[in-house]
């Protein structure tokens, strides 16, 4: 499911208009896009959490070389996805 067919999928459930929908999906992405970047934790209840995760730098290889290849720390978006989610998934 892309992001459209996401949209739609929530405006024929909610029996909100399209548009609507569209600007409470885009305002939702944005909220917890911004949350990240500040280095917050977004717990959806039932649903799941998404956080910002640390890697460290490391000593990785060009698989075409062979040549070693510094790679820089980083931050990871991580979602974990809660119990409620799993059982629905797993039914």
């Amino acid at each position: 499911m892309n992001k459209n067919e996401l949209i739609t999928s929530a405006s024929e459930i909610s029996g909100i208009s399209k548009k609507t929908t569209e600007e409470v999906v885009k305002a939702t992405l944005t909220a917890i896009e911004t949350a990240l970047q500040n280095g917050e934790t977004v717990k959806l209840p039932g649903f799941g959490t998404f956080e910002i995760r640390n890697r460290s730098a490391r000593v990785g290889k060009n698989p075409r070389t062979g040549e070693t290849v510094k790679i820089p720390a980083s931050k990871s978006p991580v979602f974990k996805a809660g119990k409620v989610l799993k059982d629905a998934v797993n039914k």
